[in-house]
């Protein structure tokens, strides 16, 4: 695989992923794909496979009125590229002990992508 497609796919499942097209999200995504999302150093979600991946970002997808991922910096290193996203969303709900609909949450991460066969294979972010 070479480095340009790789560059397309996190840059098509970033821009699927702001416009809440889950269809097109997991159009880009391994059979087995691996989601892990941490915070803070904690493992708070994570997906084995298309359909618990599907799952989990129709939950995370409710959870936002509106939000967008832009992404800072690219880099690759064997099969896997380390991205830098600057994150904000505002909350469709308000989130049981912690902040109301209508807050804006902005903050940075990063995310490692790792590639199989032309596909996304894993995704490990961080925030």
């Amino acid at each position: 695989m070479s480095m340009v497609a790789p560059a397309e796919l996190i840059n098509a499942y970033i821009d699927a992923y702001n416009r809440f097209d889950l269809d097109a999200m997991c159009a880009l995504l391994a059979s087995d794909i691996r989601f892990e999302h941490y915070s803070n150093g904690q493992l708070g979600a994570q997906a084995s496979g298309l359909r618990e991946f599907r799952l989990l970002a129709e939950t995370g997808a409710a959870l936002f009125a509106e939000r967008e991922q832009r992404l800072t910096a690219l880099s690759f290193d064997g099969s896997h590229a380390n991205v830098d996203i600057a994150f904000q969303a505002k909350l469709a709900a308000d989130i049981p002990g912690g902040p109301p609909a209508g807050t804006v949450l902005t903050f940075n991460g990063s995310s490692v992508f790792t590639f199989d066969q032309g596909r996304i294979s894993k995704i490990v972010d961080r925030a």
